[in-house]
């Protein structure tokens, strides 16, 4: 009997428990939902209170949203010109260095280099006398600050490989065909002087500034260039020969004259010496040694007449 009790006890105290509990969480979660309610409608009151501050942060993002997708800046650097495109037609002026705004789907935006640029190229031409070279060259420009717009009206971005290349390789053949190959080796400045002011002249009307042009290489084939060295040692041989036959000449030129000035002078001595008798014993005098012969054969007479003093 006894330990029924304590069983039954037991269970009633167990299921005061739970109530307990049961009862505490239904009044947790009353109190979270009254708590929930409350700020929705602090929230909606809020919301009601301040509808200007959440429409400008609306705004606000709006613009960000527009400004990254749309992009309505655009730069122009350094040595570089801007060209505006409205609706498919390029607008009549060019923009420089800077910060510009534009109109996105309506505008668009291209710059273009107007820096020194250099091109270093090679193109076989042919001579006056029907002589392959190849010729290797090098050519400063930059496009016309001020015409930009222009250039890319006409010509578009891609510029070098329409027009400014094949000028500058037109205008090499033209030259270079006006001179026979050795010819040119020998001209080389006045022919790069000759294309580099007709470039200047045919590009100019392009937009493009040639301000330096030069010819690094002229190259032949390898037969022709071993018949110009056979061709200039064969001349400087025969110049050499020509150069001795003159001097040869020249020397004996030079003993006939020495030799009639001696004939000559022999002649007026003896001329003098036939005119005056005491000249020859001057002369005698002139080529003595100061000495007497010793010993005189027959009636010979010493060669100067000296009368002895008395």
């Amino acid at each position: 009997m006894i330990k029924k009790k304590r069983r039954r006890s037991l269970k009633t105290k167990i299921k005061n428990l739970f109530k307990k509990l049961a009862t505490t969480i239904k009044n947790k979660i009353k109190t979270t939902i009254k708590k929930g309610e409350n700020m929705q409608q602090n929230t909606t009151e809020k919301k009601q209170n301040n509808p200007m501050l959440f429409g400008g942060i609306a705004i606000f993002l709006l613009l960000v949203l527009f400004i990254v997708m749309c992009n309505p800046f655009v730069m122009v650097g350094p040595g570089e010109r801007g060209i505006k495109i409205r609706l498919g037609e390029v607008q009549p002026e060019s923009y420089g260095e800077g910060l510009h705004i534009i109109f996105p789907f309506i505008q668009k935006f291209k710059t273009m280099n107007v820096k020194t640029q250099k091109n270093t190229l090679t193109t076989a031409v042919y001579t006056k006398d029907i002589q392959q070279a190849q010729i290797t060259y090098v050519i400063n420009f930059n496009v016309q600050p001020n015409n930009v717009n222009k250039l890319f009206q006409e010509v578009g971005m891609d510029y070098q490989s329409t027009i400014l290349t094949p000028v500058v390789e037109g205008t090499i053949k033209d030259i270079i065909g006006k001179w026979n190959a050795q010819d040119l080796i020998a001209n080389r400045e006045k022919a790069t002087r000759d294309i580099l002011e007709k470039l200047q002249i045919h590009l100019k009307d392009n937009y493009i500034n040639v301000t330096d042009f030069q010819m690094t290489e002229i190259g032949y084939s390898d037969v022709f260039e071993k018949a110009i060295e056979s061709k200039v040692t064969a001349e400087q041989e025969a110049l050499k020969a020509k150069n001795k036959t003159v001097q040869v000449e020249e020397e004996a030129k030079q003993k006939v004259i020495a030799a009639e000035a001696e004939a000559k002078s022999m002649a007026i001595r003896a001329q003098a010496l036939t005119q005056n008798k005491s000249l020859v014993q001057y002369e005698a005098v002139q080529k003595w040694d100061g000495k007497m012969p010793q010993y005189m054969m027959g009636n010979t007479m010493p060669f100067i007449n000296v009368t002895p003093s008395k």
